[in-house]
C-alpha cells in the first residue's frame, strides 16, 4: 500500500469512527443524565379501576371538571380541590371540594362549590404557618390567590402582580402558578401562554418579581413538549428539585376546535433555575397530564388530574 493510500485509509477510519463516538458519547450523557432521576420520581404504574374521579355528567354545576386540581395528604385524609363547570369553556369555573379516606373512592363536599365569587381553575394549594394559601388561574389566565383557615371557606386576595427583574410590570396572562416555599422564601413558577415557565420571587405572596427574564424551562427541544409547557408542582427529594410539568407537542393548542395531547413530564434542579428534563418523558403514557405528587409512606402516589383524575403508583 502506497503512502498515499495509507493516508486515505486513515482519514476514512477516523470519519468513520466520529458518527459511533458521538453516539457513545450521547449515551453515555444520556445515563449519566438519568442518575440525577430515581425510580420514586419517574416509574409509575396505572391503578387498574381508573378514573377515580370525574366530572357528573349530569346537569349540575360540575357536570365537567377541569385541570389543574390539586390533592394534599392531611392527618390520614386525602383532600382534593377540583374545578367545576357545566358548559363550554367559556363558562364560569368554580372551586369544589373532595375528601377520601384512601385517596380512592371521593366524596364530594356537600356544600359545593366552595368557591363561586370569582372563576377559579388550575389551582395549587399549600398550608404554611396553619393557613392554607391557593394560588389558581381566574378569567383569561391572570393569577389571583385566595387564603383560608379550614380549606373549606376560601377568601380572594386579589389578582398577582408579576415584575421584570428590573421592576417593571409584565402584563398578563400568567397562569398555572404553582408555588415552592423554602426557609421562609417563596418562589412562583408560572407561565405565559403555556410558552415557557418563569420563575420569580415576593415577601407578601401577591407581588412577585422575576429572578431572571429568560424562562427557566423551556419549549422542546423534543418533540412531546415543543408547543406547551406549565409546571403543576416542585418537591425536593434527596437534595435535588424535581419539576412535575405537563406538554404538548402542539404548537396550536389554544385554536378553537383544535384537539390536543397533553403529557406528564419531570425535569430535575440543583437551584431552581437550572433545569434538566428527564430524558424519558412522558412519565405516563396517554392525554393525561397536570401531575401531582403526594407522598405515599415511602413512596409516592401520582395523580393526573386532566381531564379526569387518574393514580398511578410508584413502582
Amino acid at each position: 500500500m502506497t503512502m498515499k493510500a495509507s493516508f486515505c485509509t486513515a482519514i476514512l477510519l477516523v470519519l468513520l469512527a466520529m458518527p459511533a463516538c458521538k453516539s457513545k458519547q450521547k449515551s453515555f450523557d444520556t445515563l449519566k443524565t438519568l442518575e440525577d432521576f430515581p425510580r420514586e420520581m419517574v416509574e409509575f404504574t396505572p391503578y387498574e379501576h381508573n378514573p377515580i374521579f370525574s366530572g357528573t355528567h349530569q346537569e349540575t354545576w360540575d357536570k365537567l371538571i377541569r385541570e389543574r386540581g390539586f390533592i394534599l395528604h392531611e392527618d390520614g385524609m386525602y383532600k382534593m380541590w377540583f374545578t367545576g363547570y357545566n358548559g363550554s369553556d367559556t363558562v364560569p369555573k368554580y372551586l369544589g371540594y373532595a375528601t377520601s379516606d384512601d385517596g380512592i373512592k371521593w366524596t364530594r363536599f356537600p356544600k359545593n362549590p366552595i368557591f363561586n365569587e370569582k372563576w377559579t381553575e388550575d389551582m395549587f394549594v399549600t398550608k404554611y404557618d396553619g393557613k392554607y394559601y391557593m394560588y389558581a388561574e381566574g378569567r383569561n389566565d391572570v393569577a389571583h390567590m385566595l387564603t383560608s383557615n379550614d380549606g373549606i371557606k376560601w377568601q380572594e386576595q386579589g389578582d398577582l402582580k408579576i415584575l421584570t427583574s428590573k421592576g417593571e410590570t409584565i402584563p398578563g396572562p400568567y397562569g398555572t402558578p404553582s408555588v415552592w416555599i423554602e426557609n421562609g422564601k417563596w418562589y412562583l413558577f408560572y407561565e405565559r401562554n403555556d410558552a415557557g415557565i418563569w420563575l420569580a420571587v415576593s415577601d407578601d405572596h401577591i407581588t412577585w418579581k422575576n429572578i431572571q427574564d429568560e424562562p427557566v424551562l423551556s419549549l422542546g427541544p423534543a418533540t412531546y413538549d415543543k408547543g406547551a409547557v406549565a409546571a403543576n408542582q416542585v418537591i425536593k427529594f434527596e437534595d435535588k428539585y424535581y419539576m412535575f410539568y405537563h406538554g404538548s407537542s402542539n404548537y396550536g393548542w389554544s385554536q378553537p376546535g383544535v384537539t390536543s395531547i397533553w403529557t406528564s413530564n419531570v425535569a430535575m434542579s440543583t437551584d431552581l433555575i437550572h433545569w434538566v428534563k428527564y430524558p424519558r418523558n412522558p412519565i405516563v403514557e396517554g392525554d393525561h397530564s397536570s401531575p401531582i405528587l403526594v407522598p405515599d409512606g415511602g413512596k409516592f402516589r401520582l395523580y393526573t388530574m386532566h381531564s379526569d383524575v387518574w393514580l398511578y403508583y410508584s413502582r
